[in-house]
């Protein structure tokens, strides 16, 4: 936010969310547009439980989604290219995301960096969904831009390839042209 305020902030711009019911939060949802890669990162979307049954989840990541669009239209002058999120491993949602949104949760092993010293990296599902056209897969040099960009500009770890998860993600697209849809559990 600081560079923001200094204008300093490029093609890269983080939302913060809330849905409020009079003083009370009811859900909150972030996330970060990337222009060089035209897509948008869902980063978390989180509804109180009392307020679960009221559409927030879906509400907010429409939200987010807009909030996104805005941002391809006034940094490229065109669409957005896709939304990625970082699920766990089982998670339901992800399975309507694919289903009905045209997801793909995408087959090889993904890692979220660690968030403070005390944490270690975390094995989550990456997903992409398109938005441009319809897609099976993404090609491999495209999802190596798009790890790089993300370890880099949103989580801001200076040298991602000094990290041996980041490292096993590439060995892991080594001599794959398209990544496609995982098995879901």
């Amino acid at each position: 936010m600081r560079e923001r305020r200094e204008g300093l902030w490029t093609d890269l711009n983080w939302h913060l969310l809330v849905a409020e019911r009079g003083s009370a939060v009811l859900a909150a949802a972030s996330g970060s547009y990337l222009g060089n890669v035209n897509v948008g990162i869902i980063g978390y979307i989180a509804v109180r439980p009392a307020a679960r049954s009221l559409g927030l989840g879906p509400r907010m990541r429409r939200a987010l989604r807009r909030k996104f669009e805005a941002d391809a239209r006034q940094n490229r002058r065109s669409g957005l290219s896709g939304l990625v999120g970082e699920v766990s491993h089982g998670n339901r949602w992800l399975r309507t995301l694919v289903r009905r949104e045209g997801a793909i949760a995408l087959d090889f092993p993904y890692f979220q960096p660690s968030l403070g010293r005390k944490h270690k990296p975390v094995p989550f599902v990456l997903y992409y969904q398109p938005l441009d056209r319809e897609r099976q897969s993404l090609g491999a040099a495209e999802l190596r831009r798009l790890l790089y960009t993300m370890w880099r500009r949103t989580y801001r770890i200076a040298r991602p390839l000094s990290h041996p998860e980041f490292l096993v993600m590439l060995r892991s697209l080594k001599g794959r042209r398209r990544i496609g849809q995982r098995v879901l559990d």
